[in-house]
Protein backbone atom coordinates (compact mmCIF):
# COMPACT_ATOMS: atom_id res chain seq x y z
CA UNK A 1 0.00 0.00 0.00
CA UNK A 2 1.61 3.30 -0.49
CA UNK A 3 1.69 6.92 1.23
CA UNK A 4 -1.03 9.17 0.14
CA UNK A 5 -0.26 12.47 1.17
CA UNK A 6 -2.26 15.87 0.25
CA UNK A 7 -0.41 18.74 -1.12
CA UNK A 8 -1.37 22.37 -1.63
CA UNK A 9 -4.41 21.68 -3.11
CA UNK A 10 -5.07 17.54 -2.48
CA UNK A 11 -3.65 14.64 -3.91
CA UNK A 12 -2.46 14.54 -7.57
CA UNK A 13 -1.10 11.23 -8.97
CA UNK A 14 0.46 9.10 -12.40
CA UNK A 15 -2.86 7.41 -13.80
CA UNK A 16 -2.45 4.01 -13.80
CA UNK A 17 0.00 3.56 -11.59
CA UNK A 18 -0.50 5.35 -8.08
CA UNK A 19 -3.94 7.08 -8.86
CA UNK A 20 -5.82 3.86 -9.28
CA UNK A 21 -9.28 2.94 -8.38
CA UNK A 22 -8.13 1.44 -5.08
CA UNK A 23 -6.34 4.51 -4.07
CA UNK A 24 -9.06 6.22 -4.92
CA UNK A 25 -11.30 4.57 -3.23
CA UNK A 26 -9.00 5.05 -0.32
CA UNK A 27 -9.54 8.11 -0.25
CA UNK A 28 -13.29 8.48 -1.01
CA UNK A 29 -13.43 6.14 1.88
CA UNK A 30 -11.76 8.34 3.99
CA UNK A 31 -13.66 11.79 3.49
CA UNK A 32 -17.02 9.74 4.08
CA UNK A 33 -15.42 8.67 7.16
CA UNK A 34 -14.78 12.29 8.12
CA UNK A 35 -18.17 13.01 6.63
CA UNK A 36 -20.00 11.06 8.79
CA UNK A 37 -17.58 11.81 11.79
CA UNK A 38 -18.67 15.48 11.63
CA UNK A 39 -22.85 14.59 10.69
CA UNK A 40 -23.00 16.07 7.32
CA UNK A 41 -24.33 12.96 5.26
CA UNK A 42 -27.56 14.01 5.22
CA UNK A 43 -26.18 17.55 4.07
CA UNK A 44 -24.42 15.21 1.64
CA UNK A 45 -21.38 15.56 -0.83
CA UNK A 46 -21.14 17.02 -4.35
CA UNK A 47 -18.87 15.06 -6.70
CA UNK A 48 -17.54 17.02 -9.23
CA UNK A 49 -15.29 16.12 -12.23
CA UNK A 50 -12.83 17.40 -15.10
CA UNK A 51 -12.26 16.91 -18.67
CA UNK A 52 -9.43 14.08 -18.29
CA UNK A 53 -9.25 10.34 -18.52
CA UNK A 54 -11.29 8.68 -16.51
CA UNK A 55 -12.35 11.56 -14.04
CA UNK A 56 -16.16 11.11 -15.00
CA UNK A 57 -15.71 7.36 -14.43
CA UNK A 58 -14.01 7.61 -11.24
CA UNK A 59 -16.76 10.68 -9.86
CA UNK A 60 -19.46 7.79 -10.64
CA UNK A 61 -17.52 5.13 -8.53
CA UNK A 62 -17.02 8.37 -5.60
CA UNK A 63 -20.57 9.04 -6.19
CA UNK A 64 -21.85 4.83 -5.39
CA UNK A 65 -19.48 4.23 -2.82
CA UNK A 66 -20.66 7.50 -0.38
CA UNK A 67 -24.06 6.42 -1.17
CA UNK A 68 -23.32 3.16 -0.19
CA UNK A 69 -22.53 4.52 3.16
CA UNK A 70 -25.92 6.31 3.49
CA UNK A 71 -24.01 9.92 2.20
CA UNK A 72 -26.36 11.91 0.26
CA UNK A 73 -24.78 12.70 -3.53
CA UNK A 74 -24.97 15.07 -6.20
CA UNK A 75 -23.17 14.01 -8.98
CA UNK A 76 -22.29 16.61 -11.92
CA UNK A 77 -24.60 15.93 -15.58
CA UNK A 78 -20.99 16.83 -17.00
CA UNK A 79 -17.68 17.64 -16.58
CA UNK A 80 -17.59 20.59 -14.44
CA UNK A 81 -14.61 23.67 -13.34
CA UNK A 82 -13.72 23.68 -9.67
CA UNK A 83 -15.13 27.23 -9.12
CA UNK A 84 -18.49 25.98 -10.21
CA UNK A 85 -18.44 22.71 -8.34
CA UNK A 86 -17.55 24.58 -5.13
CA UNK A 87 -20.03 27.06 -5.55
CA UNK A 88 -22.83 24.26 -5.94
CA UNK A 89 -21.55 23.30 -2.47
CA UNK A 90 -22.74 26.58 -1.63
CA UNK A 91 -26.32 26.41 -3.84
CA UNK A 92 -27.14 22.61 -2.11
CA UNK A 93 -25.96 23.73 1.10
CA UNK A 94 -23.75 20.61 0.85
CA UNK A 95 -21.40 19.04 3.96
CA UNK A 96 -18.50 19.66 1.05
CA UNK A 97 -17.46 18.37 -2.26
CA UNK A 98 -14.96 15.87 -4.03
CA UNK A 99 -13.47 17.08 -7.04
CA UNK A 100 -11.63 14.90 -9.66
CA UNK A 101 -9.21 16.44 -10.98
CA UNK A 102 -5.66 17.78 -11.71
CA UNK A 103 -5.52 21.22 -12.73
CA UNK A 104 -3.38 22.30 -15.78
CA UNK A 105 -0.91 19.03 -14.80
CA UNK A 106 -0.10 17.06 -18.32
CA UNK A 107 -2.98 14.65 -19.10
CA UNK A 108 -1.22 11.47 -17.86
CA UNK A 109 -2.11 12.69 -13.89
CA UNK A 110 -5.28 13.16 -11.89
CA UNK A 111 -6.32 13.93 -8.59
CA UNK A 112 -8.57 14.48 -5.94
CA UNK A 113 -9.26 17.50 -3.63
CA UNK A 114 -11.35 18.06 -1.09
CA UNK A 115 -13.74 21.22 -0.69
CA UNK A 116 -15.28 21.83 2.58
CA UNK A 117 -19.13 23.36 3.05
CA UNK A 118 -17.39 26.83 3.19
CA UNK A 119 -16.59 26.72 -0.93
CA UNK A 120 -13.01 27.39 -0.23
CA UNK A 121 -9.98 25.15 -0.39
CA UNK A 122 -9.58 22.69 2.53
CA UNK A 123 -7.86 23.53 5.69
CA UNK A 124 -4.70 22.14 7.10
CA UNK A 125 -6.86 20.93 10.16
CA UNK A 126 -8.93 19.16 7.44
CA UNK A 127 -6.52 17.40 5.48
CA UNK A 128 -4.70 16.06 8.67
CA UNK A 129 -8.14 14.51 9.15
CA UNK A 130 -8.55 12.71 5.98
CA UNK A 131 -5.11 11.51 5.66
CA UNK A 132 -5.23 10.03 9.50
CA UNK A 133 -8.37 8.39 7.98
CA UNK A 134 -6.21 6.88 5.45
CA UNK A 135 -3.42 6.06 7.61
CA UNK A 136 -5.94 3.86 9.67
CA UNK A 137 -7.57 2.25 6.93
CA UNK A 138 -4.46 0.29 5.76
CA UNK A 139 -5.92 -1.15 2.74
CA UNK A 140 -8.20 -1.41 -0.28
CA UNK A 141 -11.99 -0.29 0.25
CA UNK A 142 -14.84 -2.37 -1.74
CA UNK A 143 -18.06 -0.08 -2.09
CA UNK A 144 -21.16 -0.41 -0.16
CA UNK A 145 -24.17 -2.02 -1.38
CA UNK A 146 -26.12 0.44 -3.80
CA UNK A 147 -28.41 3.37 -3.19
CA UNK A 148 -28.91 4.80 -6.19
CA UNK A 149 -31.69 6.65 -4.63
CA UNK A 150 -29.20 9.03 -2.89
CA UNK A 151 -27.51 10.20 -5.85
CA UNK A 152 -28.83 13.07 -7.53
CA UNK A 153 -27.76 14.22 -10.76
CA UNK A 154 -27.16 18.01 -11.14
CA UNK A 155 -26.32 21.05 -13.04
CA UNK A 156 -25.58 24.65 -11.40
CA UNK A 157 -23.90 26.07 -14.37
CA UNK A 158 -27.17 28.95 -14.91
CA UNK A 159 -27.07 29.79 -11.25
CA UNK A 160 -23.20 30.24 -11.38
CA UNK A 161 -23.59 32.70 -14.45
CA UNK A 162 -25.99 34.53 -12.15
CA UNK A 163 -23.87 34.87 -9.72
CA UNK A 164 -20.66 36.34 -11.85
CA UNK A 165 -23.38 38.95 -13.61
CA UNK A 166 -23.86 40.29 -10.74
CA UNK A 167 -20.34 40.69 -9.92
CA UNK A 168 -19.43 41.56 -13.50
CA UNK A 169 -20.40 44.83 -15.21
CA UNK A 170 -21.06 42.76 -18.88
CA UNK A 171 -22.96 45.94 -20.26
CA UNK A 172 -19.94 47.80 -19.83
CA UNK A 173 -18.04 45.03 -21.94
CA UNK A 174 -20.80 45.24 -24.48
CA UNK A 175 -21.09 49.27 -25.13
CA UNK A 176 -17.49 48.92 -25.50
CA UNK A 177 -17.64 46.87 -28.46
CA UNK A 178 -14.76 44.42 -27.11
CA UNK A 179 -14.08 41.17 -29.35
CA UNK A 180 -13.80 38.57 -26.96
CA UNK A 181 -11.44 35.14 -28.16
CA UNK A 182 -11.93 32.38 -25.26
CA UNK A 183 -9.62 29.43 -25.17
CA UNK A 184 -10.82 27.05 -22.31
CA UNK A 185 -7.77 24.63 -23.86
CA UNK A 186 -10.28 21.81 -24.68
CA UNK A 187 -11.11 21.46 -20.81
CA UNK A 188 -14.11 22.18 -18.30
CA UNK A 189 -14.22 25.84 -18.93
CA UNK A 190 -15.56 25.72 -22.34
CA UNK A 191 -19.13 27.64 -22.46
CA UNK A 192 -18.83 29.38 -19.55
CA UNK A 193 -17.36 33.18 -20.76
CA UNK A 194 -18.95 32.53 -23.58
CA UNK A 195 -21.90 32.08 -21.63
CA UNK A 196 -21.77 35.30 -19.50
CA UNK A 197 -20.82 37.79 -22.47
CA UNK A 198 -23.14 35.64 -24.81
CA UNK A 199 -24.45 39.16 -26.24
CA UNK A 200 -21.01 40.32 -27.43
CA UNK A 201 -18.78 39.76 -29.93
CA UNK A 202 -17.41 36.37 -29.22
CA UNK A 203 -15.09 33.56 -30.75
CA UNK A 204 -14.12 30.60 -28.82
CA UNK A 205 -11.85 27.95 -29.72
CA UNK A 206 -10.31 24.30 -28.48
CA UNK A 207 -14.46 24.06 -26.95
CA UNK A 208 -14.46 20.50 -27.31
CA UNK A 209 -13.85 17.79 -24.65
CA UNK A 210 -10.34 16.26 -25.26
CA UNK A 211 -8.72 14.77 -22.45
CA UNK A 212 -5.13 14.81 -24.17
CA UNK A 213 -5.72 18.92 -24.56
CA UNK A 214 -4.42 19.32 -27.73
CA UNK A 215 -1.30 17.44 -27.21
CA UNK A 216 -0.56 20.00 -24.67
CA UNK A 217 -0.82 20.82 -21.00
CA UNK A 218 -4.27 22.77 -20.19
CA UNK A 219 -2.01 24.96 -18.45
CA UNK A 220 -2.39 28.83 -19.49
CA UNK A 221 0.98 30.55 -19.59
CA UNK A 222 2.13 32.46 -22.47
CA UNK A 223 4.28 29.74 -23.84
CA UNK A 224 0.85 27.16 -24.94
CA UNK A 225 -1.61 30.19 -25.93
CA UNK A 226 0.19 30.77 -29.61
CA UNK A 227 -2.65 30.30 -31.36
CA UNK A 228 -4.58 32.75 -29.26
CA UNK A 229 -1.91 35.36 -29.41
CA UNK A 230 -2.29 34.84 -32.69
CA UNK A 231 -6.00 35.41 -33.40
CA UNK A 232 -6.32 38.27 -30.67
CA UNK A 233 -3.50 40.28 -32.96
CA UNK A 234 -5.11 39.54 -35.93
CA UNK A 235 -8.52 41.81 -34.93
CA UNK A 236 -8.53 45.19 -34.33
CA UNK A 237 -10.26 45.48 -30.51
CA UNK A 238 -9.70 42.48 -28.76
CA UNK A 239 -8.78 40.85 -25.76
CA UNK A 240 -7.80 36.76 -25.16
CA UNK A 241 -9.18 34.76 -22.38
CA UNK A 242 -7.76 31.48 -20.98
CA UNK A 243 -8.87 28.70 -18.66
CA UNK A 244 -6.76 26.06 -17.19
CA UNK A 245 -7.73 22.56 -16.85
CA UNK A 246 -10.49 22.76 -14.43
CA UNK A 247 -11.09 26.54 -14.92
CA UNK A 248 -9.37 28.10 -11.63
CA UNK A 249 -6.82 29.32 -13.21
CA UNK A 250 -6.31 31.93 -16.08
CA UNK A 251 -4.19 33.35 -18.83
CA UNK A 252 -4.90 37.00 -20.03
CA UNK A 253 -3.92 38.34 -23.45
CA UNK A 254 -3.33 41.67 -24.31
CA UNK A 255 -5.03 43.90 -27.88
CA UNK A 256 -1.25 43.38 -29.31
CA UNK A 257 -0.94 39.45 -28.39
CA UNK A 258 0.96 40.43 -25.49
CA UNK A 259 0.63 37.95 -22.74
CA UNK A 260 -0.48 39.53 -19.41
CA UNK A 261 1.71 37.27 -16.31
CA UNK A 262 -0.32 36.82 -12.93
CA UNK A 263 1.73 39.45 -10.99
CA UNK A 264 0.39 41.58 -13.61
CA UNK A 265 -3.06 40.66 -13.56
CA UNK A 266 -3.77 40.94 -9.94
CA UNK A 267 -2.14 44.34 -9.33
CA UNK A 268 -3.96 45.66 -12.19
CA UNK A 269 -7.60 43.90 -10.25
CA UNK A 270 -6.39 45.34 -7.40
CA UNK A 271 -5.89 49.32 -9.09
CA UNK A 272 -9.37 48.12 -10.84
CA UNK A 273 -11.39 47.47 -7.51
CA UNK A 274 -9.81 49.93 -5.21
CA UNK A 275 -9.83 53.03 -7.73
CA UNK A 276 -12.71 52.22 -10.19
CA UNK A 277 -14.80 50.20 -8.11
CA UNK A 278 -14.16 52.02 -5.07
CA UNK A 279 -13.97 48.55 -3.09
CA UNK A 280 -12.82 48.71 0.86
CA UNK A 281 -10.79 46.07 2.54
CA UNK A 282 -7.66 44.83 2.70
CA UNK A 283 -5.25 42.72 0.05
CA UNK A 284 -3.77 38.95 0.14
CA UNK A 285 -0.93 37.44 -1.62
CA UNK A 286 1.16 34.63 -0.81
CA UNK A 287 5.00 34.91 0.13
CA UNK A 288 5.84 34.25 -4.07
CA UNK A 289 3.86 36.99 -5.36
CA UNK A 290 4.60 40.47 -6.57
CA UNK A 291 5.39 42.95 -3.84
CA UNK A 292 3.64 45.67 -6.34
CA UNK A 293 0.64 44.78 -4.41
CA UNK A 294 2.33 46.35 -1.23
CA UNK A 295 3.10 49.38 -3.36
CA UNK A 296 -0.01 49.88 -4.18
CA UNK A 297 -1.75 49.34 -1.16
CA UNK A 298 0.73 52.08 0.29
CA UNK A 299 -0.54 54.23 -2.77
CA UNK A 300 -4.25 53.63 -2.27
CA UNK A 301 -4.22 53.16 1.50
CA UNK A 302 -4.42 49.38 1.78
CA UNK A 303 -3.16 46.73 4.04
CA UNK A 304 -1.45 44.25 2.19
CA UNK A 305 -1.22 40.73 4.16
CA UNK A 306 1.16 37.93 2.96
CA UNK A 307 0.39 34.40 3.65
CA UNK A 308 2.50 30.61 2.95
CA UNK A 309 2.04 29.66 -0.85
CA UNK A 310 -1.25 27.65 -1.29
CA UNK A 311 -4.64 29.68 -2.17
CA UNK A 312 -5.94 27.67 1.52
CA UNK A 313 -4.22 30.29 3.05
CA UNK A 314 -5.80 33.37 1.00
CA UNK A 315 -9.00 31.65 1.23
CA UNK A 316 -8.93 31.20 5.28
CA UNK A 317 -8.37 34.88 5.52
CA UNK A 318 -11.34 35.81 3.03
CA UNK A 319 -13.37 33.96 5.84
CA UNK A 320 -12.46 36.09 8.12
CA UNK A 321 -11.58 39.67 6.96
CA UNK A 322 -13.16 42.07 4.16
CA UNK A 323 -10.51 41.04 1.42
CA UNK A 324 -10.78 43.18 -1.82
CA UNK A 325 -8.31 40.60 -4.02
CA UNK A 326 -6.76 37.49 -2.95
CA UNK A 327 -4.37 36.46 -5.07
CA UNK A 328 -0.93 34.30 -6.00
CA UNK A 329 1.54 34.39 -8.87
CA UNK A 330 0.85 30.81 -10.24
CA UNK A 331 -2.84 32.48 -10.63
CA UNK A 332 -5.06 31.79 -8.30
CA UNK A 333 -7.24 34.71 -8.10
CA UNK A 334 -10.62 35.39 -6.02
CA UNK A 335 -12.63 38.81 -4.74
CA UNK A 336 -14.39 40.27 -2.40
CA UNK A 337 -18.13 38.83 -2.62
CA UNK A 338 -16.65 35.76 -4.13
CA UNK A 339 -16.02 32.48 -3.01
CA UNK A 340 -12.98 31.72 -1.14
CA UNK A 341 -11.64 29.89 -3.71
CA UNK A 342 -9.60 30.23 -7.07
CA UNK A 343 -11.54 31.21 -9.75
CA UNK A 344 -10.22 31.70 -13.49
CA UNK A 345 -13.23 32.03 -15.13
CA UNK A 346 -14.44 35.46 -12.63
CA UNK A 347 -10.59 36.61 -13.39
CA UNK A 348 -10.76 36.55 -17.13
CA UNK A 349 -14.01 38.46 -16.83
CA UNK A 350 -12.78 41.07 -14.51
CA UNK A 351 -9.95 41.74 -16.81
CA UNK A 352 -12.42 42.03 -19.79
CA UNK A 353 -14.57 44.60 -17.54
CA UNK A 354 -11.22 46.08 -16.87
CA UNK A 355 -10.14 46.41 -20.37
CA UNK A 356 -13.94 48.56 -21.70
CA UNK A 357 -14.26 50.43 -19.01
CA UNK A 358 -10.41 51.82 -19.25
CA UNK A 359 -10.99 52.39 -22.74
CA UNK A 360 -7.05 51.33 -23.65
CA UNK A 361 -4.65 47.93 -23.88
CA UNK A 362 -4.19 46.34 -20.41
CA UNK A 363 -0.05 47.24 -21.05
CA UNK A 364 -0.90 51.08 -21.47
CA UNK A 365 -2.83 51.04 -17.71
CA UNK A 366 -0.02 48.98 -16.61
CA UNK A 367 2.47 51.59 -17.57
CA UNK A 368 0.23 54.08 -15.55
CA UNK A 369 0.68 52.10 -12.65
CA UNK A 370 4.54 51.69 -13.14
CA UNK A 371 4.43 55.62 -13.61
CA UNK A 372 3.14 55.75 -9.84
CA UNK A 373 4.45 52.61 -7.96
CA UNK A 374 8.20 51.75 -9.78
CA UNK A 375 8.58 48.83 -12.17
CA UNK A 376 8.96 44.91 -11.16
CA UNK A 377 10.36 42.30 -12.92
CA UNK A 378 9.62 38.32 -11.71
CA UNK A 379 11.22 34.94 -12.55
CA UNK A 380 10.37 31.25 -11.28
CA UNK A 381 13.38 28.98 -11.33
CA UNK A 382 13.17 25.03 -10.63
CA UNK A 383 16.07 23.35 -9.96
CA UNK A 384 15.57 19.63 -9.98
CA UNK A 385 17.88 18.21 -6.97
CA UNK A 386 18.96 14.88 -5.18
CA UNK A 387 17.57 14.76 -2.16
CA UNK A 388 20.91 14.95 -0.19
CA UNK A 389 21.57 18.10 -1.92
CA UNK A 390 18.14 19.43 -1.32
CA UNK A 391 18.28 18.94 2.30
CA UNK A 392 21.43 20.67 2.57
CA UNK A 393 20.81 23.63 0.84
CA UNK A 394 17.84 24.54 2.95
CA UNK A 395 19.98 23.12 6.29
CA UNK A 396 22.42 26.08 4.79
CA UNK A 397 18.99 28.76 4.44
CA UNK A 398 18.38 28.30 8.18
CA UNK A 399 21.40 27.72 10.09
CA UNK A 400 23.65 29.90 7.76
CA UNK A 401 22.08 32.70 6.26
CA UNK A 402 23.15 35.19 4.13
CA UNK A 403 24.11 38.43 5.09
CA UNK A 404 24.88 39.44 1.46
CA UNK A 405 24.58 38.23 -2.06
CA UNK A 406 26.44 39.61 -4.79
CA UNK A 407 26.81 43.08 -4.20
CA UNK A 408 23.92 44.05 -1.99
CA UNK A 409 23.28 43.45 1.85
CA UNK A 410 20.37 41.36 3.02
CA UNK A 411 18.21 43.57 5.01
CA UNK A 412 15.86 40.53 6.06
CA UNK A 413 14.86 37.28 6.48
CA UNK A 414 11.74 35.99 6.60
CA UNK A 415 10.50 32.53 7.24
CA UNK A 416 6.09 32.25 6.23
CA UNK A 417 6.97 29.74 3.66
CA UNK A 418 10.73 28.67 2.55
CA UNK A 419 13.65 31.13 2.90
CA UNK A 420 12.89 34.89 1.72
CA UNK A 421 15.32 37.26 1.40
CA UNK A 422 15.46 40.73 1.34
CA UNK A 423 17.64 42.79 -0.12
CA UNK A 424 18.47 46.58 0.90
CA UNK A 425 16.90 47.71 -1.98
CA UNK A 426 13.57 46.01 -2.11
CA UNK A 427 13.99 43.14 -4.76
CA UNK A 428 14.19 39.71 -2.99
CA UNK A 429 14.74 36.04 -3.73
CA UNK A 430 12.49 33.38 -2.39
CA UNK A 431 13.82 29.61 -1.73
CA UNK A 432 11.16 27.25 -1.46
CA UNK A 433 11.50 23.28 -1.26
CA UNK A 434 9.15 21.37 -3.10
CA UNK A 435 6.63 19.36 -0.63
CA UNK A 436 6.25 16.23 -3.54
CA UNK A 437 9.04 16.38 -5.68
CA UNK A 438 12.90 16.36 -5.14
CA UNK A 439 13.47 20.29 -6.46
CA UNK A 440 13.60 23.62 -4.54
CA UNK A 441 11.74 26.52 -6.33
CA UNK A 442 13.14 30.16 -6.63
CA UNK A 443 11.51 33.13 -7.16
CA UNK A 444 12.80 36.49 -8.02
CA UNK A 445 11.77 39.95 -8.08
CA UNK A 446 13.87 42.97 -9.01
CA UNK A 447 13.18 46.68 -10.34
CA UNK A 448 14.98 45.93 -13.49
CA UNK A 449 15.65 43.82 -15.92
CA UNK A 450 19.14 43.83 -15.51
CA UNK A 451 18.56 43.98 -11.80
CA UNK A 452 17.05 40.13 -12.03
CA UNK A 453 19.59 38.81 -14.32
CA UNK A 454 21.92 39.87 -11.84
CA UNK A 455 19.96 38.57 -8.69
CA UNK A 456 19.57 35.02 -10.43
CA UNK A 457 23.11 34.87 -11.37
CA UNK A 458 24.27 35.57 -7.78
CA UNK A 459 21.84 33.59 -6.06
CA UNK A 460 22.83 30.17 -8.74
CA UNK A 461 26.64 30.55 -7.55
CA UNK A 462 25.07 30.68 -3.69
CA UNK A 463 23.09 27.52 -4.11
CA UNK A 464 25.25 25.54 -6.24
CA UNK A 465 28.34 26.34 -3.56
CA UNK A 466 25.51 25.06 -0.59
CA UNK A 467 24.93 21.99 -2.87
CA UNK A 468 28.47 21.29 -2.99
CA UNK A 469 28.50 20.59 0.85
CA UNK A 470 25.93 17.87 1.04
Amino acid sequence: MIEIKFGTDGWRDLMYDRFNLPNVRRVVNAIARYTKDHHGADRGIVVGYDARFFSDFFAKEAAEALAGQGIKVYLGERDFPTPVIAFAVTLYRAFGAIMFTASHNPPEYNGIKFIPEYAGPASLEITKAIEANLAEDGGEILPGPPAPELITRFDPSAEYLTRLRNLIDVEAVKKAGLELVIDPMYATGRGYLAGLFRDCPVEEIHNRRDPLFGGAMPDPQGKFLGELMDLVRSRDRAIGLATDGDADRFGIVDSDGAYINPNQVISLLMWHLIANRKLTGIAARTVATTHMIDRLGDLLGVETVETPVGFKYIGELMRTRPVIIGGEESGGRSIQGHLPEKDGILACALMAELRAVSGKPLLATLEELYAKVGRFYNRRLDIHLAEPVKAAILDKCKTAPLERIGAHKIRELRTVDGFKFILENGNWFLIRPSGTEPLIRIYFETDSAEGLEELIAAVKLQVDAWGKTA
